[in-house]
């Protein structure tokens, strides 16, 4: 492994320094994997800030204006801002609201989007667990996000917070079906569920191996399908200002809902990484390390979110629908059909 991989260095520190330290038994374990997930958790807070500068300045630039620009270099320094004030407001709960629903409901929400990382590979070897369901591991924690919407809904016992649950439960519903077949047809491909295993086998040709060049259909289907899973526009009903007044978290202020604003950045970088894992060939590339190629194609898939949602309205709630289960399903199920006629016939010429 080149000295310029990340997995290198955690496995030098660990050896050298951790194992000395804590010693190699249960404690040692248990400490080490929780300066791990320290590490991790502070990752994805610094990218989920970057996001947030990165999309106001993405928008701001496709609507012909500058965006923060008095902040730090070109604003960098407004979100950090922004952060600080959401910190200091108020933790204001409703007289009226379930007060342990309502507390749980973002702490799941956050929670859930940072466990999907346990599985996602940076690059080649750094990796927190190279399960071998992975893929089906990300699929099912994601889902209790989606708990977590709900309970915020019902918790706040507001009915434009309770409309925006139940929509976002709908929504999730509808289009984690297609989404879900859409890389199961790359999982009959490769032929296991790890991560590991499915970018390993995109490795070959430089590039040209990779599924979305034999799975174009499966890979447009998951980015419209993700897009819907990550709440993003024209597919953020359960957020629609103009119908909820703000949606599920309208009763929220403070950390509670800066954990909601974060988790949605999170879910969006989550999204990407697991496109670029399972379609764009997840760290391979040439001579540079790879976990500069797995940011760089990640970052790729955000910019594409952001572009979405900037460019395209909002769809109505029963459009929405009708295009996941008339448009997508019967779409994801062709191409699982395609993929099966060709591992048993083309395949074998």
């Amino acid at each position: 492994m080149e000295i310029l991989e990340l997995a290198w260095i955690f496995e030098w520190l660990n050896e050298n320094l951790l194992v000395p330290i804590v010693g190699d038994g249960e404690f040692g374990i248990l400490v080490r994997n929780l300066i791990l997930a320290c590490s991790v958790f502070g990752l994805l807070s610094l990218i989920a800030l970057c996001l947030v500068w990165w999309e106001r300045k993405v928008s701001a630039h496709i609507q012909q204006r500058f965006g923060p620009m008095m902040t730090g270099w070109h604003g960098i320094l407004q979100t950090v801002a922004d952060a600080v004030k959401l910190i200091q407001k108020e933790d204001i709960v409703p007289a009226l609201a379930d007060r342990k629903v309502f507390f749980w409901a973002p702490v799941i929400c956050f929670v859930c989007a940072f466990a999907a990382y346990i599985v996602i590979p940076f690059g080649d070897g750094l990796i927190v667990s190279d399960l071998n369901v992975g893929i089906l591991y990300i699929i099912a924690i994601t889902t209790f996000t989606i708990i977590s919407l709900m309970m915020a809904g019902w918790g706040s016992n507001n009915k434009y917070a309770l409309l925006g649950g139940m929509r976002s439960a709908a929504q999730a519903v509808s289009y984690e079906v297609p989404m879900a077949l859409s890389i199961l047809g790359v999982v009959m491909v490769t032929g296991s569920m790890s991560m590991q295993e499915i970018v390993k086998a995109q490795s070959a040709w430089y590039g040209f191996h990779w599924n979305i060049f034999f799975q174009p259909l499966g890979f447009v289907i998951y980015v419209i399908a993700a897009t819907a899973e990550a709440n993003r526009t024209p597919f953020d009903l359960p957020e629609a200002e103009q119908e909820l007044v703000a949606g599920f978290n309208i009763e929220y202020s403070g950390m509670k809902f800066a954990m909601f604003f974060l988790a949605e950045f999170v879910n969006m970088f989550t999204v990407s990484a697991i496109a670029t894992t399972v379609f764009l060939g997840g760290w391979n590339g040439p001579w540079l390390p790879s976990w500069f190629w797995f940011l760089i194609k990640t970052l790729g898939m955000v910019f594409l979110f952001m572009v979405f949602r900037w460019t395209y309205p909002r769809l109505r709630v029963d459009q929405l629908m009708e295009f996941a289960w008339k448009v997508l399903l019967p779409l994801a199920f062709l191409n699982i059909l395609w993929v099966g006629l060709y591992e048993e016939v083309f395949s074998k010429w």
